[in-house]
Order: structure tokens, then C-alpha cells, then sequence
């Protein structure tokens, strides 16, 4: 079987999203409660949401680096990630979900856009193509995405009416 245009988006937008095999971003943050977003277990250096906050950071990086000619990496690990004491409040708990379904969009945006070149390079790097940047950014979330929804079961923080 060929591999079609329409096809290859149609994964892609299904390895963005909530697709067959994972939990997607809306379904993992639904309904989480606010008293808990800055808690830590037992063994984890981090919370729920120092792993939303990385997740958005990193995403938003990816959208730079596709983009940017002039792309200059961000340090790692601390500027991917919020600092191990870090807190946030409700709006700030907000505004990371916010930024990072806006970026989502982003991606979603440039895989619906028939006129995006999957295969072409990306500007600050001839190595590495779209295609590359978007399968890695969808693998990037679901890891973290797997390990919130994981992270919520021991926490004790899905609702009642959760289908594990």
C-alpha cells in the first residue's frame, strides 16, 4: 500500500490528538484538582504541573525550531523545565494549559495545511524535516502525557467516574 498525502496527515493528526492507542492532553488534565497541582510523590522530584509546564515548554521549543532560522537551543535541562520548587496557582496552572493547546494548534495547523511540505527541511537544520519535528513532538507529549495520567492513579486524583 502507498502512502498517500492525505493519509500520512490523517496519522499524524491521530498521533497529536487522542488517537486509538493514547489518552489525549484534554482527557489526561480534565477535571485535575487544584489542591493538588503542586504536590509531590514519593520518588518524583517534580508535580503535575512541573510535567503540564515541561510539556509546553518543550512543545513551544519544537515550534521555534522548525521556524527559526536562527534557532539557538534552550539549556537543558533547566530551561525546558519549571525549577524543582516551583509552584503555581490556578492562573498559572491555566494560563500552561492554555499555551500549550495553543501551540498544539499550532501543529495541527501546519499538518492541515495542504500546502505545508512535510518533507521539507527545517531552516536552522537541513538534516531534519517536519515530518521529524511533528512525530517527535506527538511522542514527546504522549510519554508525558501517559506519565501524568499514571502520576493522577497514585495521587488519587481521577474522578469517581474514571475509566482506568
Amino acid at each position: 500500500m502507498f502512502v498517500t498525502d492525505d493519509l500520512l496527515r490523517d496519522n499524524l493528526r491521530m498521533l497529536l490528538g487522542d488517537g486509538h492507542a493514547h489518552m489525549g492532553f484534554d482527557a489526561a488534565v480534565r477535571g485535575f484538582p487544584m489542591d493538588a497541582i503542586n504536590r509531590k510523590v514519593p520518588n518524583a522530584p517534580y508535580t503535575p504541573w512541573h510535567i503540564l509546564e515541561h510539556m509546553r515548554r518543550t512543545q513551544r521549543d519544537s515550534l521555534d525550531y522548525m521556524r527559526d532560522p536562527n534557532y539557538s537551543a534552550l539549556a537543558w535541562p533547566d530551561e525546558y523545565w519549571p525549577d524543582e520548587d516551583a509552584t503555581a496557582d490556578k492562573e498559572a496552572w491555566n494560563a500552561t494549559i492554555t499555551e500549550f493547546r495553543k501551540d498544539l494548534a499550532e501543529f495541527f495547523a501546519l499538518v492541515n495545511d495542504p500546502s505545508s511540505d512535510l518533507s521539507a527541511a527545517i531552516p536552522s537544520n537541513p538534516e531534519h524535516t517536519l515530518l521529524r519535528s511533528i512525530m517527535i513532538i506527538a511522542a514527546h507529549n504522549h510519554y508525558h502525557i501517559g506519565e501524568f495520567a499514571a502520576l493522577r492513579q497514585v495521587m488519587g486524583t481521577w474522578p469517581p467516574d474514571h475509566d482506568v
